[in-house]
């Protein structure tokens, strides 16, 4: 797997490099496809808000995220919650969640699941 790719979608090129060989990335992605959009019955990975989940040696983790609309209503409330959704992980030592809005989010950025969900497809 390539380091410059999200794994859950079709080669689709993140903002910066993910690590996804870090041993904690795929629960770091399983505790954030908990957080909803509260307007969109998806998670917020799958509708393609998370951009980048950066994991160091010592097991801090950022992550770069965007909203479906930078006026979206809870916008101050969503990072928290993504950062909530973390924390409890073992082995992780602290998180940091951003919101990014470049590139901005559109409907290429919904993976598979999201598409069939919204009926998309």
């Amino acid at each position: 797997m390539d380091a410059q790719t999200d794994p859950r979608s079709e080669g689709e090129t993140l903002i910066a490099p993910s690590s996804t060989d870090h041993p904690l990335y795929e629960s770091v992605v399983e505790a954030i496809r908990t957080v909803y959009d509260p307007e969109i019955p998806v998670n917020i990975y799958d509708l393609g808000l998370v951009y980048r989940i950066d994991i160091d040696d010592e097991s801090n983790v950022a992550v770069d995220m965007t909203l479906t609309a930078p006026g979206c209503p809870v916008a101050g409330e969503m990072p928290g919650w993504v950062a909530d959704a973390i924390e409890p992980l073992a082995g992780v030592k602290t998180v940091d969640v951003q919101l990014v809005w470049e590139p901005p989010w559109g409907l290429d950025k919904l993976s598979e699941e999201a598409r069939l969900e919204l009926g998309l497809m």
